[in-house]
Protein backbone atom coordinates (compact mmCIF):
# COMPACT_ATOMS: atom_id res chain seq x y z
CA UNK A 1 0.00 0.00 0.00
CA UNK A 2 1.84 3.25 -1.11
CA UNK A 3 1.38 6.55 1.13
CA UNK A 4 -1.20 8.17 -0.42
CA UNK A 5 -3.59 4.94 -0.09
CA UNK A 6 -2.30 4.70 3.35
CA UNK A 7 -3.46 8.26 3.93
CA UNK A 8 -6.94 8.38 2.56
CA UNK A 9 -8.00 4.76 4.07
CA UNK A 10 -6.20 6.63 7.75
CA UNK A 11 -8.74 10.27 6.79
CA UNK A 12 -11.98 7.71 6.62
CA UNK A 13 -11.10 6.22 9.47
CA UNK A 14 -11.28 9.62 11.97
CA UNK A 15 -14.32 10.85 10.06
CA UNK A 16 -15.87 7.42 10.95
CA UNK A 17 -14.77 7.78 14.55
CA UNK A 18 -16.10 11.82 14.84
CA UNK A 19 -19.30 10.82 13.83
CA UNK A 20 -19.63 8.25 16.30
CA UNK A 21 -18.56 10.40 19.14
CA UNK A 22 -21.64 12.20 20.72
CA UNK A 23 -20.85 16.55 20.92
CA UNK A 24 -20.80 18.32 24.16
CA UNK A 25 -24.75 19.18 25.46
CA UNK A 26 -25.69 22.33 26.48
CA UNK A 27 -28.79 20.91 27.77
CA UNK A 28 -26.86 19.01 30.75
CA UNK A 29 -24.69 22.14 31.15
CA UNK A 30 -27.72 24.20 31.77
CA UNK A 31 -29.51 21.80 33.90
CA UNK A 32 -26.15 21.64 36.08
CA UNK A 33 -26.34 25.24 36.46
CA UNK A 34 -29.88 25.69 37.62
CA UNK A 35 -29.13 24.82 40.93
CA UNK A 36 -28.42 27.32 43.42
CA UNK A 37 -25.12 27.70 44.55
CA UNK A 38 -25.57 27.93 48.33
CA UNK A 39 -27.89 26.82 50.98
CA UNK A 40 -30.01 29.37 53.21
CA UNK A 41 -30.70 28.43 57.05
CA UNK A 42 -31.51 30.79 59.96
CA UNK A 43 -28.13 30.95 60.53
CA UNK A 44 -27.21 32.42 57.21
CA UNK A 45 -25.55 35.80 57.74
CA UNK A 46 -23.61 38.12 55.19
CA UNK A 47 -26.20 37.79 52.22
CA UNK A 48 -28.84 39.98 50.90
CA UNK A 49 -32.08 38.80 51.89
CA UNK A 50 -34.89 41.10 49.58
CA UNK A 51 -38.49 41.28 50.79
CA UNK A 52 -41.68 42.53 49.98
CA UNK A 53 -44.56 43.86 51.81
CA UNK A 54 -47.93 44.33 52.33
CA UNK A 55 -47.71 47.72 50.38
CA UNK A 56 -45.23 46.20 47.43
CA UNK A 57 -42.17 47.95 49.23
CA UNK A 58 -39.11 46.44 49.00
CA UNK A 59 -36.69 45.71 52.61
CA UNK A 60 -33.14 44.22 52.72
CA UNK A 61 -31.98 42.51 55.77
CA UNK A 62 -28.56 40.69 56.27
CA UNK A 63 -29.67 37.88 58.53
CA UNK A 64 -32.65 35.05 57.10
CA UNK A 65 -33.44 35.27 60.55
CA UNK A 66 -34.31 39.17 60.42
CA UNK A 67 -36.85 38.90 57.56
CA UNK A 68 -40.52 39.40 59.29
CA UNK A 69 -42.73 36.48 58.59
CA UNK A 70 -45.12 38.71 56.92
CA UNK A 71 -42.79 38.88 54.26
CA UNK A 72 -40.91 35.29 54.33
CA UNK A 73 -42.63 33.93 51.49
CA UNK A 74 -41.07 35.77 48.81
CA UNK A 75 -37.36 36.31 49.74
CA UNK A 76 -34.29 37.61 47.02
CA UNK A 77 -31.12 36.18 48.09
CA UNK A 78 -27.90 38.06 46.62
CA UNK A 79 -24.16 36.77 48.12
CA UNK A 80 -22.66 39.73 47.57
CA UNK A 81 -19.41 37.88 46.92
CA UNK A 82 -20.85 36.31 44.00
CA UNK A 83 -21.91 37.71 40.99
CA UNK A 84 -24.07 34.43 40.26
CA UNK A 85 -27.37 35.59 40.71
CA UNK A 86 -26.87 39.50 40.14
CA UNK A 87 -28.30 39.14 36.58
CA UNK A 88 -31.76 39.71 35.56
CA UNK A 89 -32.34 36.39 33.43
CA UNK A 90 -31.30 34.16 36.91
CA UNK A 91 -31.69 35.12 40.66
CA UNK A 92 -32.01 33.25 43.46
CA UNK A 93 -35.56 33.26 45.03
CA UNK A 94 -36.21 31.71 48.92
CA UNK A 95 -39.18 30.60 51.19
CA UNK A 96 -38.40 30.70 54.65
CA UNK A 97 -41.58 29.32 55.92
CA UNK A 98 -40.82 26.05 56.42
CA UNK A 99 -37.47 24.67 56.45
CA UNK A 100 -36.19 21.39 55.21
CA UNK A 101 -35.11 18.81 57.33
CA UNK A 102 -31.67 19.72 57.35
CA UNK A 103 -32.90 23.36 58.70
CA UNK A 104 -32.33 24.98 55.19
CA UNK A 105 -34.86 26.67 53.23
CA UNK A 106 -36.38 25.88 49.56
CA UNK A 107 -34.69 28.16 47.05
CA UNK A 108 -35.59 28.73 43.51
CA UNK A 109 -33.52 29.49 40.28
CA UNK A 110 -35.77 32.38 38.78
CA UNK A 111 -35.66 35.55 36.82
CA UNK A 112 -36.23 39.32 38.11
CA UNK A 113 -39.56 41.01 36.00
CA UNK A 114 -42.08 38.78 37.47
CA UNK A 115 -40.59 39.21 41.79
CA UNK A 116 -41.04 43.06 40.35
CA UNK A 117 -44.24 42.18 39.12
CA UNK A 118 -44.78 40.95 42.83
CA UNK A 119 -44.28 44.02 44.26
CA UNK A 120 -46.61 46.08 42.06
CA UNK A 121 -49.53 43.75 42.32
CA UNK A 122 -49.15 44.28 46.17
CA UNK A 123 -49.34 47.87 45.27
CA UNK A 124 -52.35 47.72 43.30
CA UNK A 125 -53.83 44.92 46.29
CA UNK A 126 -53.78 41.94 43.51
CA UNK A 127 -51.54 39.85 45.47
CA UNK A 128 -52.55 38.63 49.01
CA UNK A 129 -49.62 38.62 52.14
CA UNK A 130 -49.17 36.30 54.97
CA UNK A 131 -49.84 39.56 57.19
CA UNK A 132 -53.59 39.81 55.68
CA UNK A 133 -54.66 36.47 56.65
CA UNK A 134 -51.43 34.80 58.12
CA UNK A 135 -51.76 32.43 55.33
CA UNK A 136 -49.36 31.30 52.26
CA UNK A 137 -49.67 33.79 49.51
CA UNK A 138 -49.70 32.51 45.73
CA UNK A 139 -46.54 30.79 44.68
CA UNK A 140 -43.65 32.38 42.97
CA UNK A 141 -44.07 32.69 38.96
CA UNK A 142 -41.16 30.78 37.18
CA UNK A 143 -40.11 33.68 35.85
CA UNK A 144 -38.64 36.71 37.53
CA UNK A 145 -36.52 39.27 35.41
CA UNK A 146 -35.44 43.36 34.83
CA UNK A 147 -32.28 45.10 34.54
CA UNK A 148 -29.38 45.55 36.13
CA UNK A 149 -27.08 48.29 36.09
CA UNK A 150 -23.98 48.75 37.13
CA UNK A 151 -22.34 51.85 39.48
CA UNK A 152 -23.45 54.51 37.83
CA UNK A 153 -21.82 57.84 38.12
CA UNK A 154 -24.97 60.68 37.46
CA UNK A 155 -25.22 64.73 38.00
CA UNK A 156 -27.12 67.30 36.33
CA UNK A 157 -24.69 69.48 33.94
CA UNK A 158 -21.03 69.62 36.27
CA UNK A 159 -18.63 66.32 36.21
CA UNK A 160 -18.35 64.60 39.16
CA UNK A 161 -15.52 63.96 41.84
CA UNK A 162 -15.59 60.16 42.07
CA UNK A 163 -13.37 60.42 44.95
CA UNK A 164 -15.25 62.73 47.15
CA UNK A 165 -18.84 62.95 45.82
CA UNK A 166 -21.26 65.79 46.89
CA UNK A 167 -23.55 62.36 47.27
CA UNK A 168 -23.46 58.50 47.63
CA UNK A 169 -26.45 57.06 46.69
CA UNK A 170 -26.32 53.08 47.88
CA UNK A 171 -28.89 51.14 46.14
CA UNK A 172 -30.10 48.40 43.42
CA UNK A 173 -31.64 48.87 40.28
CA UNK A 174 -34.58 47.34 41.09
CA UNK A 175 -34.95 49.93 43.76
CA UNK A 176 -37.65 52.85 42.75
CA UNK A 177 -37.06 55.18 45.89
CA UNK A 178 -33.05 54.77 44.61
CA UNK A 179 -33.75 56.04 41.22
CA UNK A 180 -36.38 58.57 42.79
CA UNK A 181 -33.38 60.35 44.48
CA UNK A 182 -31.16 60.43 41.44
CA UNK A 183 -33.94 61.96 39.15
CA UNK A 184 -34.29 64.61 42.08
CA UNK A 185 -30.07 65.04 42.77
CA UNK A 186 -29.99 65.61 38.82
CA UNK A 187 -32.75 67.91 38.74
CA UNK A 188 -31.13 70.08 41.45
CA UNK A 189 -27.50 69.39 39.19
CA UNK A 190 -26.12 67.60 42.47
CA UNK A 191 -23.01 65.38 41.65
CA UNK A 192 -23.95 61.98 43.25
CA UNK A 193 -22.11 58.49 43.09
CA UNK A 194 -24.77 55.59 42.71
CA UNK A 195 -23.36 52.11 44.45
CA UNK A 196 -24.98 49.29 43.81
CA UNK A 197 -24.76 46.68 47.01
CA UNK A 198 -26.23 43.77 45.48
CA UNK A 199 -22.78 43.96 42.83
CA UNK A 200 -20.43 44.53 45.03
CA UNK A 201 -19.51 42.93 48.93
CA UNK A 202 -17.76 45.80 49.92
CA UNK A 203 -20.02 48.12 48.72
CA UNK A 204 -22.65 46.49 51.06
CA UNK A 205 -19.96 46.09 53.74
CA UNK A 206 -19.20 50.22 53.69
CA UNK A 207 -23.25 51.25 53.88
CA UNK A 208 -23.65 48.99 56.70
CA UNK A 209 -20.52 50.53 58.50
CA UNK A 210 -21.94 54.00 58.15
CA UNK A 211 -25.43 52.61 59.06
CA UNK A 212 -23.66 51.37 62.44
CA UNK A 213 -21.51 54.41 62.52
CA UNK A 214 -24.66 56.97 62.37
CA UNK A 215 -26.84 54.46 64.93
CA UNK A 216 -29.50 53.92 61.89
CA UNK A 217 -31.11 50.70 61.69
CA UNK A 218 -30.28 48.28 58.39
CA UNK A 219 -32.98 47.06 56.31
CA UNK A 220 -33.56 49.59 53.53
CA UNK A 221 -32.66 51.44 50.70
CA UNK A 222 -31.46 53.84 49.73
CA UNK A 223 -29.18 54.96 52.20
CA UNK A 224 -28.31 58.22 50.93
CA UNK A 225 -24.67 60.04 52.36
CA UNK A 226 -24.66 63.92 51.97
CA UNK A 227 -21.31 64.21 53.14
CA UNK A 228 -21.28 62.30 56.19
CA UNK A 229 -24.65 62.70 56.67
CA UNK A 230 -25.98 59.41 56.53
CA UNK A 231 -30.21 58.84 55.48
CA UNK A 232 -31.82 56.16 54.88
CA UNK A 233 -35.32 55.85 52.48
CA UNK A 234 -35.43 59.29 50.38
CA UNK A 235 -36.60 62.46 51.67
CA UNK A 236 -36.29 65.05 49.76
CA UNK A 237 -36.49 67.85 52.30
CA UNK A 238 -33.93 66.08 54.73
CA UNK A 239 -31.61 65.85 51.63
CA UNK A 240 -31.98 69.88 50.73
CA UNK A 241 -31.38 70.34 54.73
CA UNK A 242 -28.07 68.48 54.52
CA UNK A 243 -26.97 69.58 50.99
CA UNK A 244 -27.63 73.28 52.89
CA UNK A 245 -25.23 72.53 54.98
CA UNK A 246 -22.93 70.40 52.87
CA UNK A 247 -22.48 72.82 50.15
Amino acid sequence: MNRSIAFRVFAVFLIAFAAMTPGCKKKTVAVADTAPPFAVSDATEGFLFTWIDAKGDFHVEQKAADVPMAGRDIVRVVDPGREDGTHADRIFIADLRSPGPGGNYPVKVATLADFDKIALDRRQGKLPTLADDGGPTTTVPTAIAGNQQPENVGSGTDPVNTAHPTVIIYGASWCGACHEAEAYLRKKNVPFVDKDIEKDAVTAREMQGKLRQAGLPSGSIPVIDVHGKVMVGFNAAEIDQALGTAL
